[in-house]
């Protein structure tokens, strides 16, 4: 039956791999759309002499945030040799092993414990 579980432990594991390289991917996609959209948005307004530095805050957020997840999925990825990710308790966002904080949303990935509640063997 251990047979059973670490095969399907590897399982589970290679498909959260996957499903990571999959939103790796994506997130690729959506980065060069982004960055392409910002880059003609700013020469339109600049040949119609209408620059709106508000719009262009706003897509560089929605930008910065895409390219953000990607750099956080690029780096467990890279580490997935060594350490396994798990999932922000807060919002949901994937972490690496060891992490403290959660990247995006700056929520304690690790409990505090009591030292009350701790006792010796």
């Amino acid at each position: 039956m251990s047979a059973t579980k670490s095969g399907q432990s590897a399982l589970t594991r290679d498909e959260e791999v996957i499903d990571l390289q999959r939103r790796r991917d994506q997130l690729n996609a959506r980065v060069a759309e982004l960055q392409w959209d910002l880059g003609g948005l700013v020469y339109e307004m600049a040949i119609r002499d209408r620059i709106r530095v508000d719009v262009l805050v706003k897509r560089a957020a929605i930008l910065q945030d895409a390219d953000a997840e990607l750099a956080e999925i690029e780096r467990i990825l890279r580490m997935e040799q060594t350490a396994t990710a798990g999932a922000c308790a807060n919002c949901g966002s994937p972490h690496s092993s060891g992490a403290a904080y959660c990247w995006q949303c700056g929520q304690p990935l690790l409990r505090q414990v009591d030292s009350s509640s701790i006792t010796a063997p």
